[in-house]
């Protein structure tokens, strides 16, 4: 029987009184990839933000495993969750090691700890996300998929059973973004970690999950495999396009997008 790991009930965030996400409601199984997709501005980020704790929303519940998010303490979440944000120009002078070494904050006290284990797990996260040799380096002398391969090996190193990824092939050349992409989909088969991620990149998100969560007018659209989804419609009716799906050689669809649809305007519906 599949364990939730992760539970959102009517979730709604606003800012300023601007009405952001309404009633979200959805669940994330344990050792699955899910992928949020939406158009932009309905509210992708402010979602992962709300879970990922930078975010408290006005009402509702964030359970991870089966425990208020808002009500556990910064290291205990953290040893459970670990978020990587859409943009991280922070400690970007800080070397790739120190950096990484950073995950290991949340399973550190003022009265015991392992100094060696920190350091085997810091090598082991360094190894996975293949950034060993960038060691000494610092992040701001590092490629965009250099950096995110850091980042990701920092979450790594908090041993977490589920990641928060937001954007993560963002401003990357296209096969910088496969290789974050496939290092994601190693990392969850291998490591077993559970993923929740933002893609804007529909193919991307329907080659790499296992789940989509589509977001529309603030609410959740639908919830379902890739394949349901497209097959239903459901991507050509939220984005307002016309598709030609094809099936790529891994059995996974490709999403084809060739024309937009511009749909009467209805009176007094929000933009």
């Amino acid at each position: 029987m599949e364990k939730t790991i992760l539970k959102v009930e009517n979730l709604s965030v606003a800012f300023k009184e601007k009405k952001i996400l309404e009633d979200i409601s959805f669940s994330v199984e344990e050792g699955k990839i899910v992928t949020i997709v939406g158009k932009n501005g309905c509210g992708k980020t402010t979602l992962l933000r709300s879970i990922g704790r930078s975010l408290k929303p006005e009402k509702g519940r964030i359970l991870l495993n089966g425990e208020n998010v808002y009500r556990m303490s910064a290291r205990k979440t953290a040893r459970i969750m670990a978020v990587l944000s859409q943009t991280n120009d922070s400690m970007s002078n800080v070397k790739v090691e120190t950096l990484v070494g950073y995950g290991r904050f949340a399973h550190r006290n003022l009265f015991s700890g392992s100094p060696e284990k920190d350091k085997a797990i810091v090598e082991w996260a360094m190894e996975r996300a293949g950034v060993t040799a960038l060691r000494e380096r610092s992040i701001n002398t590092l490629s965009g998929g250099e950096r995110q391969r850091a980042w990701i090996a920092m979450l790594l190193a908090q041993k977490p059973k589920l990641m928060l990824l937001d954007e993560p092939t963002t401003y990357l050349d296209i096969a910088h973004q496969l290789e974050i992409m496939e290092l994601v989909r190693d990392l969850n088969r291998t490591e077993k970690i559970t993923i929740l991620m933002v893609l804007h990149d529909i193919n991307h998100a329907a080659r790499y999950s296992d789940e989509l969560v589509v977001l529309d007018r603030h609410h959740i659209y639908r919830q379902g495999s890739p394949w349901d989804l497209i097959r239903e419609g459901v991507l050509e009716e939220v984005f307002g396009v016309e598709a030609d799906v094809l099936t790529g050689e891994d059995g996974r669809p490709i999403f084809y997008a060739r024309k937009v649809i511009h749909p009467e305007s209805k009176t007094g519906e929000e933009e």
